[in-house]
């Protein structure tokens, strides 16, 4: 199984690009061989389109500055770089498969709306997608009461897969094997070999520069 994990950036680039990139994103992900997508900071209205772009199964939860969505849409496809994360957010689960018995789990209200996906996979695989809180004391909380849920929920087949922007540079799932990192991106495993990890390339051309999409590099595990 190719496992990609990204943080979207809210669909901005490094620079900015000043305009929205839906395409650019879009390309990066439909370009690059995965089986799950796990998709942190993804604007609301992308989901379908990038499943439709990827040919894949999708599941999205909003997680926070959602209220008054419309209008926020409006402004953050007009003016990415000035709105930034204002224009709403939500993680996303693609999949080449399709999707069984997902949820949302709200794992913080305060200082902000924190909320996991679980999925799963036909085979019983049960995957998980969270972006977790800045502060390092709150993401280890809410890392820990995940990894038991998706663990819990995984007991049949015991194998799981558990990823996202975690904001942690050494963070611990007990019972599943930490599989793939980069800074505070990284890919945990539960019934499954380790094969590989690699970051795939995101730049994109735009006139006559080169961009960064989003402040995060694609990361991509592979498990036997």
């Amino acid at each position: 199984m190719l496992v990609l994990s990204w943080n979207l950036f809210h669909g901005r680039s490094v620079p900015g690009a000043g305009r929205e990139l839906f395409d650019e994103f879009a390309a990066i992900l439909a370009g690059v061989r995965w089986d799950v997508a796990l998709l942190q900071e993804v604007p609301p209205w992308w989901t379908e389109p990038l499943a439709v772009r990827c040919d894949a199964h999708a599941a999205a939860a909003l997680t926070s500055r959602n209220f008054a969505l419309p209008a926020r849409r409006a402004l953050a496809r007009r003016f990415p770089d000035v709105i930034k994360s204002n224009g709403g957010g939500a993680n996303a689960i693609l999949s080449r498969a399709p999707l069984d018995a997902v949820r949302a789990v709200r794992l913080r209200t305060w200082p902000e709306r924190r909320v996991a996906q679980i999925a799963r996979l036909g085979d019983g695989t049960v995957l998980s997608n969270h972006h977790g809180s800045v502060r390092v004391p709150l993401a280890e909380d809410e890392l820990g009461r995940l990894g038991k849920l998706v663990l819990a929920q995984a007991a049949a087949t015991g194998a799981a897969v558990l990823g996202g922007d975690l904001n942690l540079r050494d963070p611990h799932v007990p019972g599943m094997e930490h599989v793939a990192a980069r800074d505070v991106d990284h890919i945990f495993a539960a019934g499954f070999a380790r094969a590989s990890s690699r970051v795939e390339q995101r730049s994109a051309r735009l006139g006559e520069g080169e961009v960064a999409l989003s402040d995060h590099p694609p990361l991509l595990a592979e498990l036997g």
